[in-house]
């Protein structure tokens, strides 16, 4: 009996092949809707997912912080409790606050020829981008650095050097490291749009961008009160550096004149730049899509209310704050009380000067 051929051919069937799903999209962050952005630097005293409700509060839809003390060196790294960083993120999730702003330490100075001071430096911003991933941050600023005795080549390719050596072994994911322009005091870098963009160019394999300061704009040359001088500005700025690559405005008016090279922010309005030349800075089309973060004194209570009111009031808005707002800083509260009491003295001694100058003509006239 011959054999029977059980054996059968299987049909391919295309349906049949496993395919994996692809990956989800990205989640586009909320405040990423093309949405006017307007932010205040608040304070992480106590708490830091206080600073979230302070700029809610105060009617801004983002906010700049400092990670930990700005003016102190961090023994160790200051690292955040990832149960603290992940309350902070669902907290600034639930509110839509955003984009979030990290200012870095002012004392890391990644241009410095010191040996000693440059390697602190490094070690603190690599524990600034640690603390800015941690807390979901979108931009991390920093100041570039003063190059002391060196020279500016020297100074930016320090500054080049000192990033890199920062982020390595980091994943920065959709962080982004903002250089911030300066006044020009003394040998500090970045007045001069150039040297930025040498900085950028040094470091093509980070994710650098610009953070432009009106105060320090105005101060290091730049005549903002103007329609022509803000032009000026934003065509140099994009033939430089790029405007493509400016991602914050920090909005601070100006207590010196331009070209003074000093740096002393000012509350809107109140200084040298003017509310008339910040209506046209927030909005100028050149600088659509911009987070505009204020960095301005807080000298009285209700300071900070008043300048992110300024703000949406020259965008054609009215935004109401149900927050108490930062109190002032005791110097500056006992300064400013000091200033009054000096005008009110001054008023009463020229009071009493025309009091005794119009005695004196009545006794003349008699």
């Amino acid at each position: 009996m011959a054999e029977e051929n059980h054996s059968s051919t299987l049909a391919f069937d295309a349906a049949d092949e496993y395919r994996p799903e692809a990956p989800p999209p990205p989640e586009i962050p909320a405040w990423k809707d093309g949405s006017i952005r307007i932010g205040i630097h608040t304070s992480i005293a106590g708490d830091i997912s206080s600073s979230l409700e302070i700029a809610h509060g105060l009617g801004a839809n983002a906010l700049q912080i400092f990670s930990s003390s700005p003016r102190m060196w961090n023994r160790g790294g200051m690292r955040i409790a990832e149960a603290e960083a992940a309350r902070f993120r669902a907290r600034r999730k639930e509110l839509g606050l955003g984009p979030l702003v990290i200012h870095d330490n002012y004392l890391i100075n990644l241009a410095s020829p010191n040996p000693v001071l440059r390697t602190r430096s490094v070690q603190a911003f690599h524990q600034e981008l640690v603390r800015a991933i941690a807390l979901g941050a979108d931009y991390l600023v920093a100041h570039p650095g003063s190059g002391r005795e060196s020279t500016p080549l020297a100074a930016v390719a320090a500054i080049a050097q000192g990033l890199k050596q920062a982020a390595r072994g980091l994943k920065l994911g959709d962080l982004k490291i903002l250089l911030e322009n300066t006044a020009g005091q003394g040998t500090s870098i970045g007045s001069r749009f150039e040297e930025l963009r040498a900085i950028l160019d040094s470091s093509p394999d980070l994710p650098l961008g610009i953070c432009i300061d009106t105060a320090h704009t105005f101060a290091a040359g730049w005549d903002l009160r103007t329609a022509e001088g803000l032009e000026h500005t934003l065509q140099a700025l994009d033939r430089t550096v790029g405007l493509d690559r400016v991602y914050v405005v920090h909005v601070n008016d100006s207590k010196t004149q331009v070209g003074s090279r000093v740096d002393r922010h000012e509350h809107i309005g109140k200084g040298k730049i003017g509310l008339e030349a910040f209506g046209r800075i927030l909005n100028h089309p050149l600088l659509a899509a911009r987070a505009f973060i204020l960095e301005t004194p807080i000298d009285a209570p209700g300071d900070d209310r008043r300048n992110v009111a300024a703000l949406w009031k020259l965008l054609g808005r009215v935004v109401t704050a149900n927050g108490d707002g930062m109190k002032p800083r005791p110097h500056r509260a006992k300064k400013a009380k000091s200033a009054k009491a000096a005008t009110s003295r001054r008023a009463k001694t020229t009071s009493r000067t025309k009091q005794k100058a119009k005695s004196k003509s009545r006794s003349r006239g008699k």
